[in-house]
């Protein structure tokens, strides 16, 4: 897809929103010129056409400007995980109020085998073995925006290994997980020690993930609705068969047991004025054990939540949920902030280079990371609202519940 140009107001609405964020983002930096060159940086995020190297934004001939950026980017120590802290911060305060953490994986294919954790691995999004980095944004999302505030690169098993790991400066803490089991940890440390107010995760989570994902989120409070497969057994125990317990069957099949008690649900796509319906049925379930046996842990007690697009015979979308307190609509329209997140990561993330690192380096990468998910959330802030207006966050508290307006239970 064609990266959109911005005209030239815009661009300048969007330069003064970043002048606004470098002093809040950036505090944590100690240097004056470490920030002036984060302004530089972003500003070239946002202004430069085509792809977002070191090279183009310095600009032909301006040697001395793409030394000092190279340094900064790949070089300078500076922590990114305060400026993504900050930012997340600043948006909750700032823009409209999220709804959701919603986990989107990105993968980026590359030619060499240079670029910090690339490799040769199977990639379900796209159906294939590629030689490529496999990495995941944490986005904070609402009906109208969403923003990726943290990022995870998973490392392939030979870049934990002292060579490669010395060579990209890997710290030794980095280990090589699954891309689930890396959002996992992300989330568990945005909940710890962000001081953010808690949002049910969506993400999506594969069968050998599911078990390991399912405790950790349950046992530290985190609200969670994960996409399944159709494949994935769930525990079910029929009303009326106290004596039967409870039996495994696969969420395609329980969901389709379940068509009598559908209910069709009218809603709006995000980014256009489309209106869809979709049919829901929902169970309350148990997760199966994983290959391992069962738990140490009672299992966590969820909803299954089916859905059937009007005119298919069959559901098509499975998700598992702990909220059980919610009607299947309002948990759908939790899963459905995904498509916000793909909307906003093609048409802003993308167009601010989320993937365009060239670095070699850990910290190379990350850095880059955070740049980008600054650069977006300013070049969204700018264009969407008037100058210097913020949105205004209302007063509830607890788990949000999505407005009325963008669905209608028949």
């Amino acid at each position: 897809m064609a990266r959109v140009v911005l005209p030239e107001d815009s661009v300048r609405e969007v330069s003064k929103v970043i002048d606004g964020m470098i002093a809040p983002l950036f505090e944590s930096l100690s240097r004056r010129d470490q920030r002036n060159w984060a302004r530089v940086y972003l500003n070239g995020l946002v202004r430069t056409a085509g792809k977002k190297t070191i090279r183009n934004i310095a600009g032909t001939g301006a040697s001395s400007v793409e030394q000092s950026l190279q340094q900064f980017i790949s070089k300078s120590p500076w922590d990114w995980n305060p400026v993504r802290r900050s930012l997340a911060q600043h948006l909750e305060r700032t823009a409209r109020r999220p709804l959701a953490w919603v986990h989107r994986p990105m993968v980026v294919e590359k030619a060499g085998d240079r670029s910090v954790g690339v490799g040769r691995q199977f990639v379900p999004q796209l159906g294939r073995t590629a030689n490529c980095q496999q990495a995941g944004g944490i986005w904070l999302a609402s009906g109208e925006a969403s923003f990726p505030v943290e990022w995870t690169l998973t490392l392939p098993g030979p870049w934990t290994g002292e060579l490669l790991r010395r060579r990209a400066g890997i710290p030794e803490t980095a280990r090589s997980l699954t891309p689930a089991q890396d959002a996992v940890h992300a989330v568990r440390r945005m909940a710890a020690t962000w001081q953010l107010q808690r949002r049910p995760v969506v993400m999506e989570v594969a069968a050998c993930d599911l078990p390991q994902s399912v405790d950790s989120f349950a046992l530290r409070g985190i609200p969670f609705v994960f996409k399944v497969d159709g494949s994935q057994p769930v525990c079910f125990a029929p009303a009326g068969r106290p004596k039967a317990g409870p039996y495994t069957v696969p969420a395609r099949e329980l969901a389709d047991s379940l068509r009598p008690q559908r209910r069709a649900v009218e809603w709006a796509r995000h980014g256009s004025a489309e209106e869809a319906v979709t049919l829901l049925a929902s169970a309350p379930v148990l997760a199966a054990p994983g290959e391992d046996g069962p738990p140490a842990a009672p299992p966590t007690p969820l909803l299954l939540v089916g859905a059937w697009a009007e005119d298919d015979p069959l559901p098509s979308e499975f998700w598992l949920t702990n909220i059980g307190d919610r009607p299947a609509a309002q948990v759908f329209l939790l899963a459905r902030l995904a498509d916000r997140v793909a909307l906003d990561f093609t048409e802003t993330c993308e167009a601010v280079g989320i993937r365009d690192s060239e670095g070699r380096s850990f910290r190379g990468w990350h850095h880059h990371a955070t740049l980008a998910s600054v650069a977006h959330a300013a070049r969204l802030l700018g264009t969407r609202a008037p100058s210097g207006q913020a949105h205004p966050l209302p007063g509830r508290t607890g788990l949000p519940r999505p407005a009325p307006r963008h669905a209608h239970v028949r």
